[in-house]
């Protein structure tokens, strides 16, 4: 399953690749490529010389302290795996985001909206599919392929690894994008002059850090953390629950969920694609942000669907009877959170939300002061509400887990532990649509990029441009409607 993944994910790369485009957006998208690869290579640089330093650390600790001999050098080798993991995944996102964005701004010009929305969804499914399956072949490749005792001190060092690549990557990248958008923001202050104006050096390093920011980050972060969440639920399996054979069947259990819900992803793309397609196909304008949240909200219904029917076929028979049903609930508060914070935070920053136009609103009547403290007020009001539904959903997993009998004999401690697991399948149930979760994530670097592209390439003033674009793609280019709908998104 993993493999075949691996092959929609790297398929829908290359028909990304082919998609028409004209030479000057190419070009454009080619020079924000370019210019992510400097950055990358930069983060490449700084990252090894993290890792010497950690290096050291995890030799001292566990060839000194915990005496683990040779081991050491297994944890070492698996840190760097798990970093190159997340790393690696970060540079295929770029690359496939900036494949699209010229071919989503070159598809603008046909006029249909549906075009425009769908290439950034397939250059993010793409992403998501390649990430999810990566990480799965390499625990599962851990878990079967190598000794029980390998595979603790691999999974410590691959841990270790993504964590690291993530957690630079991350910090790095939401910093640099912040950097770029104020310097582009201030060259056109200064200079009066427009949003993307060609004549302004800082477009280029403000579309970098699009990327760097909203691809390279969340796809390293969503690496690790569904790694890292992975790890650590083998971990607690095999110490807290005394019995082998139920150690197996949970085991066991665990990774065919994680596959059940990469298909879910998929199934649920396919089917949301289809009736996005029949519904906006041939329609001259629609809310873009609608097909995204029913793609959310389908796969968050599909995954715990589908989660229901594993665990019970799984688990069925297992405990009193009623361990099944507790967690599939449990898994299912995770997986609704999935699609309901992304719910709550679009009530506050979609452009249609009464809060943002009570911000727009301040900004009018009261300047950049009552601008400020207006969306201050908004920032912290959705933070309320998005506290409350992760409390309320990790309240529910902590009240089924000491339903009845709880999750089973645990050994000492039982009520605890059945506890700290709840928690643990409720950020599992979280990462489980992770496909899906990274594809809207990546929607936006490439949207925002795709506007970009269309201003940098200068395409209008080009000679006689508008008998070249229809000999040559056989449409008559509608600038107008396209610079609209690259707004719009």
């Amino acid at each position: 399953m993993c493999v075949l993944g691996l092959v929609f994910g790297l398929t829908t790369y290359s028909k990304l690749r082919k998609l028409p485009v004209h030479q000057a957006m190419r070009e454009v998208s080619e020079l924000i490529y370019t210019t992510c690869k400097t950055y990358l290579r930069q983060q490449a640089r700084f990252l090894m010389v993290l890792w010497a330093f950690i290096a050291i650390v995890i030799v001292v600790y566990f060839l000194f302290l915990e005496h683990m001999g040779a081991k050491v050098l297994i944890i070492l080798l698996f840190s760097l795996i798990g970093m190159a993991g997340s790393f690696g995944v970060a540079w295929y996102g770029i690359r496939v985001n900036t494949f699209a964005n010229s071919r989503t701004a070159h598809a603008s010009l046909k006029g249909r909206p549906f075009e425009c929305f769908d290439i950034p969804l397939r250059s993010g499914m793409s992403i998501g599919m390649v990430l999810i399956s990566v990480e799965l072949f390499m625990m599962l490749a851990i878990m079967l392929l190598l000794p029980g005792d390998l595979a603790g001190p691999c999974f410590i060092g691959f841990a270790i690894g993504e964590s690291l690549g993530a957690a630079c990557l991350r910090i790095a990248g939401g910093i640099f994008t912040k950097i770029a958008d104020v310097g582009a923001d201030l060259m056109k202050i200064a200079f009066h002059i427009k949003e993307d104006d060609a004549r302004n050096p800082g477009v280029i390093a403000d579309c970098t850090g699009d990327n760097a920011g909203d691809s390279v980050g969340p796809s390293a972060d969503g690496f690790e953390t569904y790694g890292v969440t992975g790890v650590a639920l083998v971990t607690f399996i095999l110490g807290a629950v005394p019995n082998q054979s139920e150690q197996v069947q949970l085991l066991v259990w665990i990774f065919v969920v994680r596959v059940v819900m990469l298909v879910a992803s998929y199934l649920s793309y396919l089917l949301n694609n289809a009736i996005a397609r029949a519904k906006y196909g041939k329609v001259d304008e629609f809310d873009f942000e609608k097909p995204l949240s029913s793609l959310v909200w389908i796969t968050s219904a599909m995954s715990i669907l589908l989660t229901a029917l594993t665990t019970w076929w799984m688990l069925g028979g297992m405990g009193d009877g009623t361990m099944w049903w507790k967690l599939t609930v449990i898994i299912s508060c995770g997986t609704l959170a999935g699609a309901l914070i992304p719910e709550l935070v679009k009530a506050f920053t979609s452009t249609n939300s009464r809060h943002v136009r009570e911000v727009v609103t301040s900004a009018k009547e009261g300047g950049a002061s009552l601008d400020i403290l207006s969306g201050l007020v908004a920032g912290n009001f959705s933070g309320y509400w998005l506290g409350v539904a992760i409390v309320a959903l990790m309240g529910a997993a902590f009240l089924v887990s000491g339903t009845g009998s709880g999750l089973g004999d645990m050994g000492a401690m039982s009520e605890v532990k059945w506890a700290v697991f709840a928690f643990g399948l409720v950020a599992f149930g979280f990462l489980g649509m992770g496909a899906v979760t990274i594809a809207v994530d990546s929607y936006g670097p490439v949207t925002d990029n795709a506007q970009s592209v269309y201003e940098l390439s200068t395409i209008e003033e080009l000679p006689d441009i508008d008998e070249q674009v229809k000999a040559e793609f056989g449409f008559t280019p509608r600038w107008k409607v396209a610079k609209h709908f690259l707004e719009a998104q």
